[in-house]
């Protein structure tokens, strides 16, 4: 009699393991502890070559320049009074929703020989194909931007050019190149006139996982010249573009493109280099 007393107990024991291991079963792989879905690729032995890209975030980009930097690439800002030198160096953010996914900053900056623009998009790419790697899902969505770049076909040419070190104390040193002097240019069917010799738009090499180089001057009636120079560069799953521009005050005068190059160059280096961190 007393070893049928123990038999309900016995009972709702197995019950309750039972229930357990039918609880288990029922969730997914693709959950969390509070059921929110995880990363798809992380731990799916299926798909081992398809991985998470190296970044989950990105850098904050209205921060991510140096002041000294940014008083190179924007001479006029020191021009400004204190209060409005400030906000120029701040930039203005771009309105994104997911800032984790997208983001940019701008800076615009007057002065009394030319007007300079300096625009930073930050991408970090999500391939929601479980059988595609973000790396892999990175590098199409920077093959199109090449593409639609248009560049001439032959062999990438180094990222060279004169960059702006750092200093141990992490202060920005001014590198100027030296201004190469260049005919008049002619504008094309398009408006568009092109790099000179050995400047033209072209695949750069040593520039993070790949980067291209883009550079445009346009000329629209009586107005001046307005050279704008892209730098494209992908870091694993992150694509940097970085524009950099310049319009003269006097419609005589022509954009110098090799400085242009090499300052929007030296700055891709860098934040190639924040990146790494």
């Amino acid at each position: 009699m007393q070893r049928r007393a123990y038999v309900p107990g016995v009972a709702a024991l197995l019950a309750a393991l039972t229930v357990g291991v039918t609880g288990l079963t029922g969730c997914s792989a693709g959950s969390g502890p509070d059921g929110s879905a995880t990363d798809s690729k992380a731990g799916d032995a299926a798909n081992a070559d398809a991985q998470p890209g190296k970044y989950r975030t990105l850098l904050e980009p209205c921060g991510s320049i140096q002041r000294a930097t940014l008083k190179d690439l924007l001479p006029g800002v020191a021009l400004l009074p204190e209060d409005q030198r400030e906000r120029a160096y701040r930039g203005t953010a771009a309105v994104t929703y997911d800032t984790d996914r997208r983001a940019g900053c701008s800076w615009k900056t007057d002065g009394p020989d030319a007007s300079h623009q300096l625009t930073l998009d930050f991408e970090r790419v999500v391939s929601y194909d479980p059988a595609v790697s973000d790396d892999d899902r990175a590098q199409q969505v920077y093959a199109g931007k090449e593409a639609a770049a248009g560049l001439p076909a032959g062999p990438p040419a180094a990222a060279g050019g004169a960059q702006t070190p750092q200093s141990p104390a992490g202060n920005a040193t001014t590198v100027t190149p030296t201004p190469t002097a260049t005919a008049t240019p002619t504008p094309n069917a398009t408006g568009t006139i092109a790099a000179p010799e050995g400047l033209q738009p072209r695949v750069l090499s040593g520039l993070a996982d790949a980067a291209f180089l883009d550079d445009v001057l346009t000329r629209a009636g009586s107005t001046a010249q307005r050279r704008i120079v892209s730098v494209v560069f992908r870091t694993s799953n992150v694509i940097v573009t970085i524009r950099y521009g310049e319009q003269p005050a006097r419609i005589t005068d022509v954009p110098d493109s090799k400085e242009l190059q090499e300052k929007a160059q030296g700055l891709a280096r860098y934040l190639a280099e924040r990146f790494e961190e």
